[in-house]
């Protein structure tokens, strides 16, 4: 399975989308309503819906025995958790899909895989349902549909909780493979996977890993990868899930008309590595503030090589030393900007079916009045650079970013340029002087706290804040 999950750095934009070209977004958002089938799933909190998910595993089992770790399958004899997998998306939704202006690439891959190789049967421009049905009966064809929360509530539903509970992207695919048939070959992908098989039965495969924890998707030859240490035949109902670099493969079996399953995806460039790359830019920036030998100039030629040596390599390792140290005990504060800003920006809105999140809650805030944040989950607060372009010394500022009014439709599909991120500032939060940043946390780590308790030299500061914060939705009075 190759599973399509943007995400984007300040130093270079990452894409891979199904290993074709750079797609369009759909011109509109079309939708599957989701059905009335009792769900077995619990939306009380994220940890409610990811335990329910994985059931009868228990959580903290799961991380500890198996994130990151090996592959767990999931037996379901319960034709409960059966009839609403199906319900999540089955065969029969291509038709009435096929007719909303679907298009090959963006929204549908059709493939085989034969003697050990991906064949892409896509034809051009829109998704005609006949001719869809067509390469799935008689050329016994993959359809591979791209990221059907977009369309589907319940998995609109489920990847918004999702997402808060992993604090990461979650992207997703359906496969429907007809009998006797293979999608794509051998491969490992660099994202965790959780396989819900939606209907039918899939022969699943897993090898060991020739890359732990891979960072990228690559196609293994059947010479290299071995023995698999897995042979699981995947039933309406069931769970599987993998590490990324997890080799497989899988197949729908004789005997079964076909196969239906969903992928979720999560945790791509989600690592300490990512991370470091993220902060030790803003790292370094603070500390040639403060530290002089920092500002010192390199040796000269060094670029050209001849000043590279044990002394230079001494130097460096001296710095950082020292800046670890001051990490470590708290001195120097850490600052993950770009992958919090790029997870806020590109994941799914709150799921509401009233459609109302951006009007604001309620009656406007006074300053006896109790107060609580709506939507802490969607909800991140950062320090940064003002992005504001002046001739004076940098200046912090608290961004508060929200993802309230992020479009559904383009879930998961597609990246934006740095400079469309940095214009787009206003429709994702609002920016506040670092002195309101006490009184955000405030807000942010309480249930409820009156107007007037807030950190806030003035009458004014406190209104206003709660006010800005009320208008963008963020607020509500209780």
């Amino acid at each position: 399975m190759l599973i399509k999950m943007p995400k984007k750095s300040k130093a270079k934009i990452v894409k891979r989308q199904s290993n074709v070209e750079d797609e369009q977004l759909p011109s509109k958002q079309s939708r599957v309503e989701h059905s009335d089938t009792p769900s077995p799933l619990c939306f009380d909190s994220p940890a409610s819906l990811f335990q329910s998910l994985i059931q009868p595993m228990d959580t903290e089992q799961f991380f500890r025995e198996y994130w990151e770790k090996k592959p767990l399958h999931l037996q379901r004899s319960d034709p409960r958790t059966a009839s609403y997998y199906q319900s999540l998306f089955q065969l029969s939704n291509l038709q009435s899909l096929c007719s909303q202006g679907l298009e090959y690439y963006r929204d549908i891959n059709v493939v085989r895989c034969i003697n050990g190789k991906k064949k892409v049967l896509n034809k051009e421009g829109q998704v005609k349902n006949s001719v869809l049905n067509k390469n799935f009966v008689q050329n016994k064809a993959t359809i591979q549909f791209h990221q059907p929360q977009r369309f589907k509530d319940e998995l609109w539903r489920i990847q918004e909780k999702l997402e808060c509970f992993f604090g990461g992207l979650v992207g997703s695919n359906i496969y429907i493979t007809p009998q006797e048939s293979q999608g794509l070959p051998a491969h490992y992908d660099d994202v965790e996977v959780f396989i819900l098989q939606l209907e039918g039965e899939k022969r699943w495969l897993l090898y060991n890993p020739t890359v732990p924890l891979a960072t990228e998707y690559s196609v293994e030859s059947e010479e290299r990868i071995g023995s698999p240490t897995h042979d699981i035949i995947l039933k309406a109902g069931d769970l599987l899930y993998f590490p990324r670099g997890t080799i497989h493969q899988a197949s729908t079996t004789a005997g079964v008309d076909h196969s239906t399953h969903l992928t979720l995806s999560t945790y791509q460039r989600m690592s300490w590595g990512d991370l470091l790359l993220d902060i030790f830019p803003s790292l370094l920036s603070d500390r040639s503030r403060t530290e002089v030998s920092l500002r010192e100039g390199m040796p000269r030629s060094l670029l050209l090589g001849s000043g590279e040596g044990p002394d230079s390599r001494r130097r460096l390792a001296t710095a950082l030393r020292s800046l670890a140290d001051e990490m470590e005990t708290g001195m120097q504060e850490v600052r993950s900007t770009h992958m919090k800003r790029d997870f806020i920006m590109n994941r799914l809105p709150p799921y509401s079916q009233q459609q109302q999140l951006l009007t604001p809650s309620g009656r406007i805030p006074a300053l006896e009045d109790m107060v609580c944040l709506r939507f802490k989950e969607h909800i991140l607060i950062t320090v940064e650079p003002s992005q504001e372009r002046t001739d004076e010394a940098m200046e912090l500022v608290v961004f508060v970013l929200h993802s309230l009014k992020n479009p559904r439709v383009s879930h998961m599909m597609g990246e934006t340029c740095d400079e469309e991120v940095e214009q787009d500032i206003s429709r994702q939060g609002l920016q506040f002087p670092l002195s309101h940043l006490q009184a955000l946390r405030q807000l942010q780590q309480v249930g409820q706290l009156a107007v007037d308790q807030l950190q806030l030299p003035t009458r004014e500061d406190k209104l206003s804040l709660v006010l800005a914060l009320w208008s963008e939705s963020l607020l509500v009075v209780l």
